[in-house]
């Protein structure tokens, strides 16, 4: 093999002086200096890598927005079936006993969330020594014995309920479902 002078301006793929007419065509920006002068290094440009960050963070904007949208609609759906099974309960306690719980622990008018307590819900569908009427989960309950729902807060009960229907005796069982807007409570009414 012969040793070859290499010529001026060539690059692998560029025949003569090819290659010094691309230089002075394209802008030298597209192509960093490194590029010209070695043709076995090569790397990421700054701009390259601040756009693929700057992709990268956005996609995983639109990621974590969308898993709090689908956290919230699964507690909604939770707190919804919560409701129908306590209804559900409620109204087989009020078969064998004759009446619904007696009680209250807020107003399904009232912007703030109940504070003082439905435990006796609690006592009355699950005794400690009878029928018991509803199963309470460990997550459906707090420190205190009450009955949360999945945002957190207390589910509210009222008996006689206040809510205009036709007949009576009817008992009002909500869930704030995290807002003070009484149009996106989950209601059994």
């Amino acid at each position: 093999m012969k040793n070859r002078k290499p010529e001026t301006g060539s690059r692998k793929g560029l025949a003569g002086g090819a290659f010094a007419k691309f230089k002075k065509i394209v802008p030298a920006w597209l192509f960093p200096r490194s590029a010209f002068h070695s043709p076995v290094f090569r790397a990421f440009t700054l701009i390259e890598l601040l756009v693929v960050m700057a992709i990268i963070a956005i996609l995983a904007g639109l990621v974590l927005s969308t898993a709090g949208y689908v956290q919230k609609k699964g507690a909604t759906s939770r707190a919804e079936a919560e409701i129908a099974a306590l209804s559900a309960a409620l109204e087989s306690y009020k078969a064998d006993m004759g009446d619904y719980p007696t009680g209250t622990n807020g107003s399904a008018t009232v912007m703030t969330a109940p504070t003082n307590g439905n435990s006796f819900l609690l006592t009355n569908l699950m005794p400690p020594t009878g029928k018991v009427f509803f199963e309470f989960s460990k997550r459906m309950t707090n420190s205190s014995g009450n009955i949360v729902d999945p945002f957190g807060e207390q589910y509210g009960y009222m008996y006689p309920g206040n809510n205009n229907r036709n007949g009576s005796n009817f008992f009002d069982l909500w869930s704030r479902a995290g807002s003070t807007n009484t149009n996106a409570w989950i209601k059994n009414w």
